[in-house]
């Protein structure tokens, strides 16, 4: 099982989390969800659902990935397998990011 914390601008919005390569969950934090004043983190994940599971990596985060021979430089240089979405979101979404939302690994 796999973890990663996810921000928007700096706060910590939820915990995305892989249980196995075929499942995926996505839950907001209870703070973050009750805080009106901050946005759902995508229009396909929105606040008023506290957990959401999919077989796939949501697509938000799958987007947030490069495509094509940027991806396969990044594999081999990270020395990671091209089609684990989720450790490559891991390894490249940590700190410059197109966007509001940053994906920081849960040790």
């Amino acid at each position: 099982m796999r973890k990663a914390e996810i921000y928007r601008n700096g706060d910590l919005a939820g915990i995305l989390t892989e249980t196995d390569r075929r499942t995926y969950e996505f839950r907001y934090t209870s703070e973050y969800r009750n805080d009106n004043s901050k946005p759902a983190i995508s229009l396909t994940l929105p606040k008023d659902q506290p957990v959401f599971i999919s077989d796939c990596l949501f697509p938000f985060f799958f987007n947030m990935l490069s495509e094509g021979t940027n991806r396969s430089i990044q594999s081999r240089q990270l020395r990671i397998d091209e089609n684990d979405y989720f450790g490559l979101l891991l390894a490249t979404a940590q700190f410059d990011t197109i966007g509001a939302i940053t994906v920081k690994p849960v040790q």
